[in-house]
């Protein structure tokens, strides 16, 4: 089977390295153009993916757009049997889709129905839940929605981070490309549709979804900066300069009734101890430890670290979003 491989980011690379392992004949790969960087804006990067393709001496298509007759004649020159796609970055019109024979299967960080949409890894923590997966599906215009053929799922820990969830997830998103894709070719596989009433929706993450709100309760707080832990960061202001919080864990089972008398006098927000065993800070219930943190224009470091230097003391208050909204 000829297969037109779709990615770009890190996430994408597991799944095609796992096609040529697997000793499938990948024909080519459409990626997205280089990224400029530096302040000349004159250097370029390659995706993660361009990079692996170029190793394996693959074609490499990087349209600013996979649409237009220009496009689609690369297409037809490499012939595909199957397009899969993972990450590519863009949405494919149904001309795209439809060229293969075999249509276009698209690995989702997801359970569908639930979380379609542009960041399923950072929603599924969160929401809190307590499970999630890849889903292989036959892509259709309509976003996420297609038939799925292969699903596999893993728990969701306690202190599960969005980076250590990227990876678990993209390694089985290989795993479940090479089962599909077997089961495929030896006639077993079965359409099942998705049930369009239980869908939900992770957008696409913007800055202000990574500010944390130590007024809300421990748990929540908690979920968020393990949602955006290592990239790009959840961050609260201190003293009017934003740090990023990492590493972060509930006290106790995140009650009040965890907490010593003093902190459950303490207003939200505030700095209850900073040392070794981290930096605890006070939530509209309960409380959160973080382990590391990055103030504004400094590497990331221990809380202890954090400390000596005098960035942080006990007593401290982090500014609430509507206190800092309103300075």
């Amino acid at each position: 089977m000829r297969i037109l491989f779709w990615g770009t980011p890190d996430f994408a690379v597991p799944p095609l390295r796992a096609l040529l392992g697997e000793g499938h004949d990948v024909v080519g790969v459409v990626t997205q153009p280089d990224k400029p960087r530096g302040r000349s804006r004159t250097q370029l990067d390659p995706s993660p993916v361009k990079v692996v393709a170029l190793e394996e001496g693959l074609p490499v298509l990087q349209p600013l757009k996979p649409r237009g007759d220009e496009f689609l004649e690369q297409m037809r020159e490499l012939a595909p049997d199957i397009s899969v796609v993972v990450a590519y970055g863009h949405i494919l019109p149904k001309v795209v889709i439809d060229l293969p024979p075999q249509g276009t299967l698209n690995i989702h960080a997801s359970l569908l129905p639930a979380l379609r949409g542009a960041a399923p890894i950072q929603a599924s923590i969160l929401e809190g839940h307590e499970e999630t997966g890849v889903t292989i599906m036959q892509m259709v215009p309509a976003l996420d929605a297609g038939d799925m053929l292969h699903v596999l799922r893993t728990p969701i820990g306690a202190q599960t981070t969005y980076g250590e969830l990227h990876d678990q997830l993209a390694e089985m998103g290989a795993l479940a490309i090479v089962q599909a894709l077997a089961m495929i070719e030896s006639g077993v596989s079965r359409a099942v549709s998705q049930d369009d009433a239980a869908s939900t929706y992770a957008p696409k993450i913007d800055r202000t979804m990574a500010r944390l709100d130590f007024a809300k309760r421990a748990e929540l707080v908690s979920r968020t900066a393990r949602a955006f832990d290592p990239r790009p960061g959840a961050f609260a202001a201190l003293r009017g300069v934003d740090v990023k919080l990492f590493g972060a864990c509930v006290v106790g089972d995140g009650s009040d009734d965890a907490l010593d008398e003093p902190m459950r006098a303490s207003p939200p927000g505030t700095v209850r101890s900073a040392n070794d065993d981290g930096l605890v800070v006070r939530c509209g219930e309960g409380a959160v430890r973080f382990l590391d943190v990055q103030p504004s224009g400094k590497p990331r470091m221990t809380v202890a670290a954090w400390s000596r230097g005098r960035g942080v003391n006990v007593g401290d208050m982090f500014d609430l979003p509507g206190e800092a909204a309103s300075t």
